[in-house]
């Protein structure tokens, strides 16, 4: 997977692309910048969900819903090991017949 470009650069490539001039396209400026046109698209799309010009998830949100499943990830894996735990120590603890 490719290295993702700092955020700094994304926001001057958004800001560069919203602000051009009368005839120039996304893909000139995507050219001139050193990224694929369709990654400017995804930028541009990107911005206007984050700044609620647009309906959808925001980043700050998805951030938040990765963190939270990664939460929930590790709190199933260690229920997990105390049933098993508790399943063996009970087993332990039964009278020998």
């Amino acid at each position: 997977m490719p290295k993702p470009y700092p955020k700094e650069f994304r926001e001057d490539v958004v800001r560069v692309a919203r602000n051009r001039e009368p005839g120039v396209t996304l893909e000139q400026i995507a050219t001139d910048f050193g990224v694929h046109p369709i990654t400017l698209a995804k930028w541009l799309r990107r911005a206007d969900t984050d700044e609620g010009t647009r309906p959808g998830t925001t980043s700050k949100e998805s951030a938040e819903l990765r963190e939270a499943r990664k939460r929930i990830r590790l709190l199933e894996q260690e229920n997990e090991v105390l049933r098993r735990a508790a399943a063996y120590l009970s087993q332990a603890s039964l009278p020998a017949k």
